[in-house]
């Protein structure tokens, strides 16, 4: 089991299956082994991919994937009645630092499903469903001073999305996708990291308070290439993001961090998995959550995979959430599975709590007066993984989202 410090309102779960044995394992955090995997945790890893919707079951809600998700909630998104409604208008748009280009392409451009196919229904009826598709390729061994901007503002209605973020060998870039306004909003996003390549991509929702957003993002990491994720989600009456990363060659590392913050009646759930299918590759997680507010629900799962090809593999996860009143629940899963002994490192580890009493204490005992002290505490909590973004103007704006929550939700 993972390391676990778990309130009233939150449950934590975690597990580690080790398959084949070896001088060179290592376990680098809290856990158990289990020999003798017979399958994946997730079964997003082992349900075969594919473009067509019909090759996924309608979900009830009792399956191992959709089990914490408010299906009624949906909009249709699942059972593919909202396909029948897919009238919806996103306002795309767009900045793009020299030399960086953007097109709308059809589904059988060969860029689109390079990264990899859907893996659940939702992702696959997107796909089945999108008009055009945009892609934006930042070219050969440029280095972009400025953040590529897609700026997504939904304006009601069903509506299905392909992107494609192309960044070739050698280049390195930050891209952002904004996501505000309203809607029911399905969408495939791919990241296709050449290599040598550095991408930074930033994905924030900050939706109206109505809005449905269920994404699949998919990154295909090239040799020696460096991918850094990180999601950022505030809005949205349900919102469900979908992390995956591939490896298509040694050397690649990837780093996916997260933060998010569910009012009452929110429900944020985010499903990280990473496929360790190539040698000499490293991975690294950590997702903070808070959440306050009467029915506040957020689900982390965090699945990691280290197949039996993967030798010299170093990853590790770690989830923890902020519990800022009682009413709000949290589920955070991290899941490590092991298939060869040859490794440096794997790990994970999963916390939920209160605020610390020490913490608070000593802030008040040198004169902040207790809002404040909790908002400096929450503050200091999400500043960490703001920092990861490394881009000034972004990291300043996110801080001021992370402000305003605090000013609305923390006294």
């Amino acid at each position: 089991m993972a390391d676990v410090n778990t309130p009233s309102g939150a449950t934590t779960a975690g597990s580690i299956e080790v398959g084949t044995a070896g001088a060179g394992a290592q376990l680098a955090g809290p856990g158990t082994g289990r020999a003798s995997v017979q399958q994946p945790i997730d079964a997003r890893v082992a349900v075969k991919p594919s473009y067509d919707v019909n090759d996924f079951p309608v979900p009830h809600g009792r399956e191992e994937d959709w089990r914490f998700t408010p299906l009624h909630r949906l909009g249709g998104l699942h059972d593919g009645t909202a396909a029948e409604r897919a009238t919806g208008q996103d306002k795309v748009e767009l900045g793009l630092p020299d030399g960086v280009t953007a097109e709308t392409v059809g589904r059988d451009d060969a860029r689109v499903g390079t990264a990899g196919k859907p893996v659940d229904r939702v992702a696959a009826q997107a796909f089945s469903a999108f008009e055009q598709a945009l892609v934006v390729t930042v070219p050969k061994e440029s280095v972009l001073t400025e953040p590529v901007r897609i700026d997504v503002h939904g304006e009601g209605g069903v509506r299905f999305a392909h992107v494609v973020v192309d960044v070739k060998a050698f280049a390195e870039a930050v891209v952002v996708i904004n996501h505000t306004g309203t809607g029911t909003r399905a969408a495939n996003v791919e990241l296709l990291v050449g290599e040598g390549a550095k991408l930074t991509f930033v994905s924030v929702q900050d939706w109206e308070r109505d809005a449905v957003h269920v994404a699949q993002h998919t990154a295909l990491v090239g040799r020696d290439a460096t991918f850094k994720s990180v999601v950022v989600t505030f809005g949205g009456d349900v919102v469900r993001l979908h992390p995956r990363v591939t490896y298509a060659a040694p050397g690649g590392e990837a780093e996916l961090f997260g933060l998010y913050f569910a009012d009452a009646g929110q429900h944020l759930e985010h499903r990280l998995v990473i496929d360790h299918d190539t040698p000499h590759c490293r991975s690294n997680v950590v997702y903070k959550g808070a959440l306050q507010g009467q029915d506040a629900h957020a689900v982390w799962v965090g699945d990691v995979l280290i197949r039996a090809a993967a030798l010299g593999t170093d990853t590790y996860e770690l989830n923890r959430n902020l519990v800022l009143t009682d009413g709000a629940r949290v589920d955070s899963i991290p899941n490590l599975e092991i298939e060869t002994g040859e490794i440096v490192g794997a790990g994970h580890a999963s916390a939920t709590g209160r605020f610390d009493d020490e913490q608070l204490f000593y802030l008040q005992a040198r004169g902040i007066p207790a809002e404040e002290a909790r908002r400096l505490v929450v503050r200091g909590f999400f500043a960490e993984l703001v920092q990861q973004i490394g881009v000034t103007e972004i990291q300043a704006h996110l801080m001021e989202k992370i402000e305003a929550e605090l000013e609305a939700n923390v006294a």
